[in-house]
């Protein structure tokens, strides 16, 4: 082993890690027809335990049966049946050596598939910008959501309490709440998908009160030793422009208000960018960096991990605590083991997403290079 700072061990809530390497979520569209997980998403998962990564995060996974799903063949953890299929997920991760975390996540207005009803809901009425991705089975413009009532606010929150309590049950060791990348949670703390007058909209404070009053629902569950991340990000999967309006001030509020529902961790995401062209902020300060300055929680990087050389400067630096990686994840499964015997690692290639983005394309797609 080499003395990389991305591989020593950390901790993260009560969980002990090997290294500071997670698997990003990665939506993979590959579940049965209504979320249950599958023998094939059990091969996979496990993949990246048997190949090194201290943490395995998920997919997006739906909480409920009503408005949640983002993609036909997404997973869920809203029914028995879907704790029964990622029960199997679990326990071959963990043989393998390596924790693995739900990610919790609600489409909202991004929703462009489900097995449960068409009707998509949002902070407001405002129809999305940009256009459905092919990859994950959409086409054409956004549809025009409606606006969520405060009482059915108030059922979504416990939607995901109830999801987190599945997560327990299915022998996961924690839960990450999906507030990135435009889907719900983000779409409430984003200025122009939320123009609500009541509690939930106007100010920063405002705007993040749902994912807030979410962590400390589900912070004050019934669930023991169970690790509790938040993921956030300025950028969206349909708007790479985007950045937070107050800037380091917005942040500031954020991050304070989360940190104060009692959460283990923070996860910055990219959406498909490198780190550094949404990590900063005004002046010299990173998203990251500032995450950790003002709560003190090991904050997660994510966009470029797998570039090496970036990815040990980020840690050694002080800008993250642990590193997330999907496209060069995707690519080496053994990344990790890759880095500490110094063997160079495979190049991702956009092929392995078309058409769509599903293990059978990522596994022809193997298939064909080793051919």
């Amino acid at each position: 082993m080499t003395d990389r700072p991305s591989l020593r061990p950390t901790r993260l809530g009560h969980l002990e890690l090997a290294n500071r390497l997670a698997v990003a979520p990665m939506t993979r569209v590959s579940a049965a027809e209504y979320g249950v997980p599958t023998e094939e998403m059990a091969d996979y998962y496990t993949e990246f335990a048997a190949g090194g990564f201290g943490l395995v995060i998920t997919e997006g996974t739906y909480p409920d049966t009503a408005f949640s799903q983002g993609y036909r063949n997404q997973p869920g953890l809203a029914t028995e049946a879907h704790v029964d299929g990622w029960r199997r997920v679990t326990s071959r991760v963990h043989a393998a050596g390596s924790p693995i975390i739900a990610q919790l996540m609600h489409a909202g207005a991004l929703s462009q598939g489900s097995a449960y009803g068409e009707e998509r809901v949002a902070p407001s009425a405002v129809q999305p910008i940009g256009e459905m991705m092919p990859e994950y089975g959409g086409r054409g413009p956004w549809t025009s959501p409606r606006e969520l009532t405060t009482a059915e606010i108030d059922q979504v929150i416990a939607n995901f309490v109830q999801a987190a309590h599945h997560a327990k049950a299915a022998g996961f060791d924690g839960v990450e709440l999906h507030g990135a990348n435009g889907y719900l949670l983000d779409q409430f703390l984003t200025v122009y998908t939320n123009q609500r007058v009541d509690r939930y909209g106007g100010t920063v404070a405002n705007r993040i009160r749902f994912t807030a009053e979410i962590a400390a629902a589900v912070k004050a569950a019934d669930l023991g030793d169970f690790v509790l991340g938040v993921r956030l990000s300025q950028t969206k999967v349909n708007d790479f422009e985007y950045r937070w309006p107050g800037g380091a001030e917005d942040g500031e509020v954020i991050f304070e208000r989360l940190a104060e529902t009692g959460i283990d961790y923070l996860h910055i995401a990219s959406e498909g960018r490198n780190w550094i062209d949404t990590a900063r902020l005004d002046g010299t300060e990173t998203i990251t960096g500032l995450a950790r300055r003002v709560t003190g929680l090991p904050v997660i990087a994510n966009g470029g991990m797998h570039v090496l050389d970036q990815a040990e400067q980020v840690l050694a630096d002080g800008h993250a605590d642990l590193l997330s990686i999907a496209r060069g994840a995707l690519t080496n499964s053994d990344l990790p083991r890759r880095w500490a015997k110094q063997v160079e690692t495979d190049r991702f290639d956009h092929a392995m997403l078309h058409p769509k983005a599903t293990l059978a394309n990522v596994r022809q797609w193997r298939q064909d290079r080793s051919a």
